[in-house]
């Protein structure tokens, strides 16, 4: 569905990404873990277009995303930043259908499809009670889930979520990640999401891409990608992994 070889992206002088390979295919939750400025939201940038490659190629099932239209692309990707802004005096029912804006018709104007859809992706979010509120009322959890819900509404077979979790409460954040879950395995989508909470990644992916300085220091499954050893490596901090209920744990060493 989604893949990047060797990828290189830079800021100015400084190589940022170095030489990332990646494969997302249909049906898949990718987990990309890694301290802070490891890459993740540029590799998430660059997966989707919007930055500029030094070296390497993105492709949308076999072909090169630059050759895409921006309209093409906005009909096979759906991206959630991590410092996404919406405008302040859009209701939420506005915000959400704004998603539907790559399939409009000629004359731009939303069918009862494309509205059918955006109360789907609402319901799904369990943001439909912000239909009516103005953005600017919104409290930041609120907002980053009328996101998820513009994004789902979108309805695209990629999906590329930088810090989804960001201002979510355990209840939303646990709810959205099961979710992904659900329309991976259901709907074949692809799904890529960065997250700092190693343990949710741990849970709700099925692999793991690990990042540090700009490189893919291991990709695998959670159980293969996980040990206490890479990981107190990468994070420069003694960690151990526990097994619970299958699912690997990490929690701090002690003291």
């Amino acid at each position: 569905m989604l893949s990047a070889e060797h990828l290189d992206v830079s800021y100015g002088s400084r190589l940022v990404l170095k030489q990332i390979d990646l494969q997302l295919p249909a049906g898949e939750v990718l987990g990309v873990i890694g301290p802070n400025g490891a890459g993740k939201s540029t590799l998430v940038r660059a997966l989707s277009g919007i930055l500029p490659l030094n070296s390497g190629q993105v492709r949308v099932n076999g072909q090169n995303i630059l050759q895409l239209s921006p309209l093409e692309r906005a009909r096979q990707i759906a991206v959630v930043s991590q410092i996404g802004s919406l405008p302040p005096a859009f209701s939420g029912w506005e915000v959400v259908l704004l998603g539907r804006t790559p399939h409009l018709n000629w004359l731009g104007q939303a069918t009862r499809h494309d509205r059918d859809i955006a109360v789907e992706a609402m319901q799904f979010t369990e943001t439909t009670h912000l239909a009516g509120r103005r953005v600017g009322e919104l409290s930041g959890g609120e907002r980053q889930r009328l996101m998820l819900a513009r994004a789902l509404a979108q309805d695209t077979p990629i999906l590329l979520m930088d810090e989804p979790t960001n201002h979510l409460d355990l209840h939303h954040q646990i709810n959205l990640l099961d979710k992904l879950r659900q329309l991976a395995s259901e709907q074949h989508l692809a799904v890529l999401v960065t997250l700092h909470d190693i343990n949710l990644v741990a849970r709700f992916t099925d692999r793991v891409m690990l990042l540090d300085e700009g490189e893919v220091k291991a990709c695998g499954t959670p159980a293969e990608v996980l040990s206490a050893e890479l990981l107190s490596l990468t994070y420069k901090t003694p960690l151990q992994v526990l097994q619970v209920g299958g699912n690997p744990v990490i929690i701090p060493c002690n003291p």
